[in-house]
């Protein structure tokens, strides 16, 4: 399998990123870690192996990148507004540093973005915030407002709103979202959603599916038996959805 690693300094962030690619051809999918993951994590976990086939015949290219998530949202020493702020610079590194290489490698811009768990969340709000520069959006095992307690998981911002939070928690800008040329642009994205039964974000992803059906965008929506909220699942989803 083709396997390249890239580590440059970004000057967005202040510090040095890495990434690596798999595969030399075809879609190529933006893939955002789990919750403070590393770039490593789905190679290790067998996640890239599960789709090694496809990867080998030119059918799917994966870039997965690191995540900044302690020094954000999990930075419970810092502000909420340092936390979001941080967050901000990460998705200017996507957006301006990740996106031009993945560009040089698939020039016709094809491309995708997913992630698990909190690489989902990612996902959801780059491809919602962007639609124009993705073709299709997979989220696994996802959370799609940081600001709601669900069990054991609070509220990431400790009850502080701000307008930058508002901008980055996908449920909440969506619900207000009126602006028909960006929803025109979100409609067009092939959609999925997948969470487990028993998963703590299933009625999170219940809700925000019911969210995108009033908002008239379509998507797919897929209910997996148990938690499903590892890479064994996930290994499985991968190779369905991908």
């Amino acid at each position: 399998m083709n396997r390249e690693y890239y580590r440059w300094y970004s000057g967005r962030l202040g510090r040095d990123m890495e990434l690596l690619v798999f595969g030399y051809a075809g879609r190529a999918v933006l893939f955002f870690p789990p919750r403070m993951g590393r770039f490593y994590d789905y190679e290790n976990w067998g996640v890239v192996a599960a789709l090694s086939d496809r990867i080998n015949r030119g059918e799917l290219q994966l870039f997965c990148v690191d995540s900044v998530d302690e020094e954000s949202f999990y930075n419970g020493w810092s502000h909420p507004d340092a936390r979001i702020n941080r967050h901000l610079q990460y998705e200017q590194y996507i957006l301006c540093e990740v996106l031009p290489l993945m560009n040089i490698k698939k020039p016709d811009n094809d491309f995708e973005v997913a992630g698990c768990s909190m690489g989902a969340y990612h996902a959801a709000n780059i491809a919602l915030k962007h639609p124009h520069l993705f073709n299709k959006l997979v989220c696994m095992s996802g959370r799609y407002d940081l600001t709601r307690p669900v069990q054991c998981f609070k509220d990431l911002f400790d009850g502080y709103h701000s307008e930058n939070i508002y901008f980055n928690m996908p449920r909440q800008f969506v619900a207000n979202m009126d602006d028909e040329c960006l929803l025109n642009h979100i409609r067009r994205l092939d959609m999925l959603l997948v969470i487990g039964e028993t998963d703590p974000f299933r009625n999170d992803n219940y809700e925000f599916s019911e969210l995108l059906g009033w908002k008239g965008i379509r998507h797919q929506f897929h209910t997996w038996h148990g938690y499903a909220h590892a890479p064994r699942s996930w290994r499985k989803m991968v190779q369905l959805y991908l």
